[in-house]
């Protein structure tokens, strides 16, 4: 999909704020409101836009600890792999898991409770996975920063 600057600005706009009415937007941007609301649904249709969610504060919901996790596989094979990347997938305290290069397999960012919490998921993921040689795990003293806007600069011509 082509996205023109109008598209770029309704997506910088909402992903800051999903709840903001089309009519702000549209005034904001130079649009009506029913333009801001087409252009919205197509950008959801084609897949622009794949979800619109609440952004929760993990302290405040008891999981104050955030893991740094390193996951390196016994082999690369894809039914192994595979097998793996669903039971991370279902995992809901794993916020983010990145297949990477590099020493590690896998990157993932977990959220727990406290160590035990952590200890457990861990256990639990070697002993389900017999594919994982071995994790590292860091822990984050403070988060600097947390999200996932992505920047809408202009393509290049």
């Amino acid at each position: 999909m082509d996205l023109d600057k109008f598209d770029r600005r309704i997506l910088a706009v909402i992903q800051k704020d999903a709840r903001r009415p089309a009519e702000l937007i549209g005034t904001e941007i130079g649009l009506s409101a029913s333009a801001v609301q087409r252009r919205i649904a197509r950008m959801r249709d084609e897949a622009v836009i794949t979800a619109e969610v609440a952004v929760v504060d993990p302290i405040s919901v008891g999981r104050p600890l955030t893991m740094i996790v390193d996951v390196e596989v016994e082999r690369e094979r894809p039914e192994l792999l595979a097998s793996l990347k669903q039971w991370i997938a279902a995992e809901p305290v794993i916020q983010e898991a990145w297949y990477v290069t590099g020493a590690g397999d896998y990157v993932l960012i977990v959220v727990a409770r406290d160590v035990d919490d952590f200890d457990a998921l861990m256990q639990r993921m070697m002993g389900e996975n017999a594919n994982v040689r071995r994790f590292q795990t860091r822990v984050a003293l403070s988060t600097l920063k947390r999200g996932v806007l992505v920047p809408m600069d202009q393509p290049a011509s």
